[in-house]
């Protein structure tokens, strides 16, 4: 008679599941071994820390902990949705997010085209690396640089417009300017890296495709158009749900860091929001209900956009 740990599967004897289990972990135990650091990153960083999702719902007292807190609802939700600040940390999250999907997106895949059709593998790897290098700046240097090279006393800019002839402009101290600036810095910092996996993507297309299209006399914009950019659709579309997932999270040390008293109508986000209300205001319940509302949008804008993607293209998430 079978015991309950015992499975039957058409085609196969009785497997008995934890003799199964056991010999798979005694044979690839390094393997998880591997993996355990990463799980315990993740448990430690990731989820001890939804604990702390439960102030956003209390008025939270140090002296009484979290458990002994009382429960207020959704009474921070209502202050934050009510207040005269509400309107504008949403509108500059959206428009900084918006313009760096709208306009960051797309460089990357270019890039990716235009390097896969170099046919000189020296200028190729000079040009991969001078694109890669700025990912590895820190924000904070970056940010550094900016203010350096845009400062209108001693910032190169400023010193060529000058040079000109032209006025010399404060740029950080201009909100109208203040977008262009972190998104295009931005791009210039991670549009290299970001064409590795489209580089990756290209180099798994079969060269038998491109052969055809050659022997069709296919020119170089005809094979970008019909081999290329069909062979890498599903990394795109699979890359941009993602990107919209995370629309709401706004770079904080970066905003932070460009940030103002001049061009505050325009940086002032949702990160660096919470950052001031929560740590440097001591109102931690108010900034985990505000920091609850911008994953509750990154989820439903996730969903919302996997399940499109899915009904277009058939490519998805899940």
């Amino acid at each position: 008679m079978a015991s309950k740990n015992d499975v039957k599967t058409e085609g196969y004897p009785q497997v008995n599941k934890k003799r199964l289990l056991k010999k798979v972990f005694s044979r690839d135990y390094h393997l998880y071994l591997l993996c355990l650091p990463a799980l315990i990153y993740i448990i430690i960083f990731d989820y001890v820390p939804m604990y702390g999702i439960q102030l956003a719902f209390k008025d939270f007292v140090i002296s009484k902990g979290i458990w002994g807190s009382p429960w207020v609802g959704f009474k921070h939700f209502e202050r934050f949705l009510g207040s005269y600040q509400f309107m504008t940390v949403l509108k500059n999250t959206l428009g900084v997010s918006l313009y760096e999907l709208i306009v960051g997106f797309p460089i990357p895949i270019i890039l990716a085209l235009l390097l896969n059709q170099v046919r000189n593998l020296r200028f190729k790897k000079i040009v991969q690396t001078v694109t890669y290098a700025p990912h590895f700046i820190s924000v904070v240097v970056l940010s550094s640089m900016l203010l350096i090279f845009l400062s209108p006393s001693i910032g190169v800019v400023n010193t060529i417009i000058a040079s000109f002839g032209g006025e010399k402009i404060n740029f950080m101290a201009r909100p109208d300017l203040w977008k262009s600036i972190f998104v295009w810095s931005g791009i210039w910092q991670n549009a290299g890296w970001g064409t590795i996996i489209y580089i990756a993507a290209l180099s798994s297309i079969s060269p038998e495709l491109y052969e055809a299209a050659k022997v069709d006399g296919a020119s170089k914009l005809q094979i970008i158009r019909h081999v290329d950019i069909p062979g890498i659709s599903q990394t795109m579309v699979i890359l941009f749900i993602l990107n919209v997932g995370s629309v709401m999270n706004v770079g904080f040390q970066k905003a932070y860091l460009l940030q103002n008293a001049l061009n505050i109508d325009a940086s002032e986000v949702i990160s660096t929001y919470v950052y001031k209300i929560g740590l440097e205001g001591s109102q931690f319940s108010y900034s985990t209900a505000i920091g609850l509302f911008n994953t509750i949008i990154n989820i439903i804008l996730l969903i919302s956009t996997n399940r499109i993607a899915k009904k277009l293209s058939g490519s998805s998430l899940w």
